[in-house]
C-alpha cells in the first residue's frame, strides 16, 4: 500500500535532482552565469521595438544591478520596483548644453512634468543645487544616461572633481526609467512599471555554445521537471491522506493496528476509530477539492 506514495515521492526527488543538476548535464552544449538570454518578447511588450529586446539577446545589467541569470533578472526588477528611482550624474556644462526652457506643470498624481507629452526621446529630470532644491530640466534621455553613472545624491557625483548634479527622472508614481544592457547592442531605455517588463519578456539562464542549438530546449526541460516535482509531490501527499480508496486508508489501518492494539483490544472498536478518521479525511479532501474548483471558476 506504500507503493503509490513511494513511486510519486521517488519521481519527485528524481525530478528535483535533474533540475538541480541541469546546468552540469547541459554543460557540453550550454553555459550559464553570463547573463539572461531572451527567448520570447510578447507583441504587446513595452520592450518591443527597434531599440528594444530581441530573441537571442543576452541581458547583462539592469541599471547598476548585474544579471547572471533569470534569478538575477527577477531580483533586480524587484529591487528596482521597491526602491526609489535612481539618478544620473551630469556635469554642469553638459546640463547647460542639453537643457532648454520648458513649462513645468503637475500631473494628476502630483508628480512634475516639464517635457511635451508627445516627446519620445526627452524626459523631465529633477535636481537640486545649493540655492534651490526643486529644479527641473527637460533633457534627451539617452544622451544623459549613456555616459553617466548612477547616483542617489549630489555627493555621489563629486568623486571626479567635476561640478556635477544628480539628476533624477521625474516620472509618474510606480514608473521607472531602467537602463537595460544587452551587448553588443545599444542599451535599451525602458520607461514603465518594472513588473510589465518582467511579465512580457521570457528569458533563460542557458546560453547555447553553438548557433544550431535550440534556445528553448533548456526551458522545456526546466518546465517539465518543475511540473513533475509539483505533480508528483501533490499526488504523494494526496495519496497518503486518510481517505477512502486511497493508499492512506491502508496506511491508517496498519498504523492503528500497530499502535492501538494494546489500548483498544476489540478489533471492531479499532475499525470504528479508523472509519471515523477516514470519514473526516474524506470530507476534508472533498471540501478542499470543491473549494479549489470554486476559486478557479469564480475568477
Amino acid at each position: 500500500f506504500f507503493l503509490g506514495v513511494w513511486h510519486n515521492f521517488v519521481l519527485g526527488v528524481a525530478s528535483f535532482m535533474g533540475l538541480f543538476l541541469l546546468p552540469a548535464i547541459l554543460f557540453p552544449f550550454y553555459y550559464t552565469g553570463v547573463g539572461a538570454l531572451v527567448t520570447e518578447v510578447a507583441e504587446d511588450s513595452p520592450a518591443n521595438g527597434p531599440r528594444g529586446l530581441f530573441v537571442g539577446d543576452l541581458v547583462t545589467n539592469l541599471q547598476d544591478c548585474p544579471v547572471y541569470g533569470v534569478e538575477d533578472w527577477n531580483s533586480c526588477l524587484g529591487d528596482i520596483s521597491e526602491k526609489s528611482q535612481v539618478g544620473y550624474c551630469v556635469s554642469v556644462a553638459t546640463l547647460q548644453q542639453l537643457s532648454f526652457p520648458a513649462r513645468v506643470y503637475r500631473r494628476l498624481d502630483g508628480t512634475v512634468e516639464c517635457c511635451s507629452n508627445n516627446s519620445l526621446t526627452d524626459i523631465c529630470f529633477s535636481y537640486s543645487n545649493n540655492l534651490d532644491s526643486h529644479l527641473y530640466a527637460c533633457l534627451p534621455a539617452r544622451k544623459v544616461i549613456e555616459a553617466s553613472k548612477v547616483c542617489r545624491t549630489n555627493m555621489d557625483c563629486q568623486k571626479d572633481f567635476v561640478p556635477s548634479f544628480c539628476l533624477t527622472p521625474s516620472l509618474e508614481n510606480q514608473t521607472r526609467l531602467i537602463r537595460v544592457k544587452h551587448p553588443p547592442h545599444i542599451d535599451m531605455l525602458y520607461v514603465g512599471h518594472p513588473m510589465h517588463l518582467q511579465y512580457t519578456v521570457s528569458l533563460s539562464s542557458f546560453v547555447p555554445r553553438q548557433n544550431f542549438l535550440s534556445i528553448d530546449l533548456p526551458v522545456v526541460i526546466e518546465t517539465f521537471c518543475k511540473y513533475l516535482i509539483s505533480l508528483s509531490g501533490a499526488l504523494a501527499v494526496i495519496n497518503a491522506v486518510p481517505c477512502f480508496a486511497l493508499d492512506g486508508q491502508w496506511i491508517l489501518n496498519s498504523f492503528l493496528e500497530a499502535t492501538l492494539s494494546s489500548l483498544i483490544v476489540e478489533k471492531q472498536n479499532r475499525e470504528l476509530v479508523g472509519f471515523l478518521i477516514l470519514l473526516a479525511g474524506s470530507a476534508l479532501l472533498a471540501a478542499n477539492v470543491a473549494l479549489g474548483l470554486w476559486m478557479v471558476t469564480a475568477r
